[in-house]
């Protein structure tokens, strides 16, 4: 499968931007789906997931109550909302595609075996 992710930009702190990730080549059913992102200088890392039905979702303790992520089967695309944005949000944002169908909400990163090209999410203060 092919992830083309789309919606990153500059921003001011306490703003919102939405990400969307579309999938090509295979449909995303029933898959998971996650979000990743990496700050300069830092490791990727985790930041929300979704299972293959939509119905459980994962989130780094540090984005909860800000971001949700979901997702639209029949558009073949998932969504990461992100509100209240903070400067240390600041990063290149990944979608990705667990490799597994059926699974529940994973945040490992080795889980996942496709991954977009990334959209930067600038958060100034």
């Amino acid at each position: 499968v092919q992830l083309q992710a789309s919606g990153g930009g500059l921003v001011q702190a306490g703003g919102s931007l939405r990400l969307s990730c579309t999938a090509s080549g295979r449909t995303l059913s029933p898959y998971g789906m996650g979000w990743f992102r990496q700050a300069p200088g830092k490791e990727r890392e985790f930041v929300a997931a979704v299972d293959w039905s939509g119905g459980r979702t994962s989130y780094l303790d540090s984005v909860k109550g800000r971001f949700t992520i979901s997702r639209d089967d029949p558009k073949n695309t998932q969504y990461l909302q992100m509100n209240s944005l903070k400067p240390e949000d600041t990063a290149i944002y990944y979608c990705a595609a667990d490799s597994f169908p059926w699974r529940q909400a994973t945040p490992r990163l080795r889980d996942f075996a496709s991954w977009g090209q990334g959209t930067l999410v600038t958060v100034s203060s």
